[in-house]
């Protein structure tokens, strides 16, 4: 692929053009700013009600405990943008992204206005609260009803929010739109590609040759190509993307691999001839009554193999994040600084590295077993033998 200057020098410039638009994570707020304080020591008194207020208290005083609620923090989505904080000055150092709520009709505003959730933010008549990353209507006071688990009870509106792992998929998206088109015009300049393309094709006749035609056939993978090539890019890119200070963790939330199954489930079970259906349904040289019970537990199957690819992608990116953050923090728990600097950043790049390995492995292996399911639903079968039984 050929990345062109005008281009990225255009990217490059409209992105140092918006940065003064762009308010800060920890900006002033004309209306709510001044009942922050009133409204957080109003809270306090409320929640010390509630286990949450105990935990509150805890993770104030404990270490260990601040450290879990940050590694809960980082694994979480958010509505800002936070490159770090101050907590001394209990300031963000980032950007805010745009808020989207339904409720009532379509509410659009700033995450400024909820001051990580310090704030009430009011819009249109309405009061909004940030509660553990969720929004929840309040009143002007901020009030929130706990249960007796200690999670909120008020109504939440529905969020089409931009946040933080929306700007991350977004932004994988646009690299990999410029990649692709980047190297479709390489080739057509002569049958070798030029620039970053000879890093591309590489790892695209990997997929076409490892992948894809052994899962799925020489005559019917090239209908699936695109799938695949976008699927592994997109993990691996948002993987990698994670490895980053910046604290994104997009294939580690789970919304985010049930989607990418469900477009595995919805391809596959689209594609699929008849041949599957019949040994999901009907199984060939089977007796009757053994077709019967199995029908049941073969089309619970076409559910737990998307199932499997979420919770593969998951459990793996989220248990890396977390191991990686836990190493890390034994700097601040450690009391002997000197024996545990070394020790802690020693196995922390030691595991980054694997991590960095991980990362590609995951996006290969979701994507070689979205090629095997498809594979199984569009290949032909031959049933002369059960036939002649």
């Amino acid at each position: 692929m050929v990345i062109l200057n005008r281009p990225l020098r255009l990217i490059i410039a409209t992105f140092l053009a918006c940065l003064p638009l762009i308010s800060f994570a920890n900006g002033e707020n004309d209306s709510t700013h001044v009942q922050t304080e009133t409204v957080v020591h109003e809270e306090a008194a409320a929640v010390s009600e509630h286990q949450e207020g105990a935990a509150h208290e805890a993770v104030s005083q404990d270490p260990k405990e601040k450290i879990n609620a940050f590694i809960d923090h980082h694994l979480q989505d958010s509505h800002d943008f936070v490159f770090f904080s101050d907590e001394k000055e209990n300031a963000h150092y980032g950007f805010s992204l745009p808020v989207i709520l339904l409720d009532g009709g379509l509410k659009i505003f700033s995450s400024s206005k909820l001051h990580h959730g310090e704030a009430v933010a009011e819009v249109d008549g309405n009061y909004y609260k940030l509660v553990h990353g969720k929004i929840y209507k309040t009143d002007a006071a901020g009030t929130i009803n706990f249960n007796e688990h200690g999670h909120p009870e008020n109504e939440q509106p529905l969020d089409f929010s931009i946040t933080k792992n929306v700007v991350s998929m977004l932004f994988v998206s646009a690299l990999l739109l410029l990649m692709f088109t980047g190297l479709a015009k390489s080739y057509k300049k002569g049958p070798i590609p030029t620039g970053f393309g000879r890093v591309l094709e590489p790892l695209i006749l990997f997929i076409r040759d490892e992948i894809a035609i052994p899962n799925i056939g020489e005559k019917k993978y090239r209908k699936f190509m695109g799938y695949l090539l976008t699927v592994f890019f997109f993990v691996w890119l948002l993987n990698l993307l994670g490895m980053t200070p910046l604290g994104i963790n997009v294939t580690g939330n789970i919304a985010i691999t049930i989607c990418l199954a469900a477009f595995t489930y919805i391809i596959t079970q689209f594609s699929a001839n008849k041949d599957y259906w019949g040994h999901i349904f009907w199984m060939p040289g089977v007796p009757v009554p053994m077709k019967i019970i199995l029908a049941p537990i073969e089309l619970l199957g076409t559910l737990t193999k998307p199932f499997a690819l979420l919770i593969r992608l998951y459990a793996n990116i989220t248990a890396g994040h977390v191991v990686i953050m836990s190493l890390i923090a034994m700097i601040f728990v450690g009391k002997n600084l000197a024996a545990d600097l070394p020790i802690s950043l020693g196995l922390t790049l030691f595991i980054s590295v694997i991590e960095v390995l991980v990362a590609f492995l995951q996006a290969f292996i979701f994507t070689m077993l979205s090629s095997l399911f498809i594979g199984m639903a569009v290949q032909d079968h031959h049933h002369d033998d059960h036939e002649a039984h």
